[in-house]
C-alpha cells in the first residue's frame, strides 16, 4: 500500500520538475534568440570602442591649428601639449575646449589634464584595436584607388596608400560597421564627397591610417579618423565624424560635426 501511495506522488513531482526545466530552457532559448537577432541586425565587424575619446570631435597630441573661421560641433582637446597649441577660438566651437593647462583658449577653456590623459590613452587603444583586426573582407580594393565605388559593411585593408579621387558611397544599415585599415596615407581630392545610404551612420565608420590624412578643398568626409600621424583639412572641407590624431590636426575654415 505504501508503494502504491508513493508512486503517484513521485510522478507528480517529476511532472513539476520537468515543467520547471522546460520553462528554464524556454528562457535560455529566448535569450539566445534575442542575442542572435541583435547580431543579425549588424553586418560587418564589431565597432571600435573609443572610450573617453568618443566624447571629442577633435583630439590631438601635438596641437590644433586653424585658419579662421572654422565651425566645430563637439568637444575638442589636446594633450600632452600645452593648451597654447589649440588655436581654435571659443566662438568657433559648439562644445567644450579641454586643455592640460591654463594656456588654452579664453574664456571658455577647461583645464582637465587627467581627463585628457585618459582620452588620449583611449584614442591610442582604439587605434591599436582597429589596426589589429585580422582577416579582412576586402584586401587592397581598387589597388588603393576607390573613386566611384560603393562600399558595403566589412573590414577593408590596404597595404599601401589610399586615394579617393572621385565620389564614393558607403551603403548599409544603421547598425552596420565599416573598418578601413590603411598602411600609408589617405588622400581625398578636392570637391569629392562621401555619401551615406541605406541608413549607414558615421559613428559606425572607422578609418585607421598609419600615414597622414588629407581632405581636399571643399570635400566632404564621413566617419571617425584614427590617424597615427596628422590630419589635414584643406580650405572649406567638412566632416561628419571625429578627428583623432596622434600628432596634429590642421584646420582651414572647416566644418567638423561629431556624430
Amino acid at each position: 500500500m505504501r508503494i502504491k501511495n508513493v508512486l503517484p506522488i513521485a510522478a507528480m513531482l517529476m511532472v513539476v520538475l520537468m515543467g520547471g526545466c522546460k520553462k528554464d530552457e524556454a528562457i535560455v532559448v529566448s535569450g539566445m534568440a534575442s542575442t542572435e537577432l541583435s547580431d543579425a541586425l549588424r553586418v560587418g565587424p564589431v565597432r571600435v570602442y573609443l572610450g573617453v575619446a568618443g566624447n571629442f570631435a577633435i583630439l590631438s597630441k601635438t596641437g590644433i591649428t586653424d585658419v579662421y573661421p572654422s565651425a566645430v560641433t563637439g568637444n575638442i582637446g589636446a594633450s600632452p601639449i600645452t593648451g597654447a597649441a589649440i588655436h581654435l577660438t571659443c566662438t568657433e566651437v559648439t562644445g567644450k575646449i579641454f586643455s592640460v593647462d591654463a594656456a588654452g583658449p579664453l574664456p571658455c577653456r577647461l583645464t582637465a589634464p587627467s581627463k585628457l590623459t585618459t582620452a588620449v590613452s583611449d584614442m591610442q587603444t582604439a587605434y591599436t584595436d582597429a589596426a589589429g583586426r585580422s582577416n579582412p573582407d576586402f584586401l587592397n580594393l581598387g589597388a588603393g584607388n576607390i573613386g566611384g565605388l560603393t562600399l558595403n559593411p566589412g573590414l577593408y585593408k590596404w597595404t599601401t596608400a589610399l586615394n579617393i579621387p572621385t565620389n564614393i558611397t558607403i551603403s548599409g544599415g544603421p547598425k552596420d560597421v565599416w573598418i578601413f585599415q590603411v598602411s600609408g596615407t589617405l588622400k581625398m581630392s578636392s570637391a569629392v564627397n562621401i555619401t551615406l545610404t541605406g541608413g549607414a551612420t558615421a559613428k559606425n565608420i572607422f578609418w585607421q591610417t598609419t600615414g597622414a590624412v588629407t581632405l581636399g578643398t571643399g570635400s566632404h568626409f564621413e566617419g571617425n579618423i584614427l590617424s597615427k600621424t596628422g590630419i589635414n583639412m584643406k580650405t572649406g572641407a567638412s566632416i561628419n565624424g571625429r578627428l583623432l590624431a596622434q600628432t596634429a590636426v590642421t584646420l582651414q575654415m572647416n566644418t567638423v560635426v561629431k556624430p
